[in-house]
């Protein structure tokens, strides 16, 4: 006798890809300790996106780009670790920038065609915070790809895409710890217009949030 598998809620699905975000901020050192760790990193990284477009969203063209930028992107990280090159470099910020504008438009919809506040709700919305932070980590691997001068570290050490991600986390909540700083003028525009975009985005939400409310409570 089978027995149907239960459909997953939408507190699961949501909360999952937060609780993911979480993890995946927490262990991405782990794609430069060699053997066998970049490649659980990335397949960690390229499938939790993956995973999420298609518990939230039915539409095929979502499902579609979300396969394959998340192929893409895990092809693109394996290169870079194990065959490291100024091209498999470029590859990496190229694919994740894809790859993130998949599950932005994923979070977007779901989150702001919503009529009522859920908990769902605030959950996707606080993955698609952090989805934001991770997603200009990526733009700013493009400017420094293209002007290894674009960024400098305070305490005299190498950047690289871990230091630009937490940096991007950084300046998303404006922090601003001042260890890793933009001295480019395309990376400090950038760095200005991610900052506005954190403040607007906290502040929009909660509009949006206290609004639904109101209107459920009349």
């Amino acid at each position: 006798m089978t027995h149907p598998v239960p459909a997953l809620s939408e507190v699961t699905k949501t909360g999952g890809l937060l609780a993911a975000m979480i993890v995946h901020n927490l262990i991405y050192p782990i794609s430069t300790w060699g053997g066998v760790w970049p490649t659980l990193f990335y397949l960690f990284y390229a499938g939790m996106f993956w995973v999420a477009t298609w518990t939230l969203t039915a539409d095929p063209k979502l499902r579609l780009a979300a396969t394959v930028t998340s192929l893409a992107t895990f092809a693109a990280g394996i290169a870079n670790s194990y065959a490291p090159s100024s091209a498999s470099g470029l590859g990496v910020y190229l694919t994740s920038i894809l790859h993130h504008l998949v599950i932005l438009i994923v979070l977007t919809r779901y989150t702001f065609a919503k009529r009522e506040v859920l908990t769902e709700v605030i959950l996707a919305a606080t993955a698609l915070y952090l989805i934001l932070g991770s997603a200009f980590a990526a733009l700013y691997g493009v400017i420094f790809w293209f002007d290894g001068g674009a960024f400098t570290s305070a305490t005299g050490g190498a950047v690289g895409w871990q230091q630009l991600l937490y940096y991007s986390y950084v300046t998303l909540t404006t922090l601003g710890y001042g260890d890793v700083l933009p001295v480019g003028h395309v990376a400090q525009s950038l760095a200005a217009f991610q900052a506005i975009v954190g403040t607007l985005y906290t502040v929009l939400l909660l509009s949006r949030l206290v609004g639904l409310h109101a209107a459920g409570r009349s």
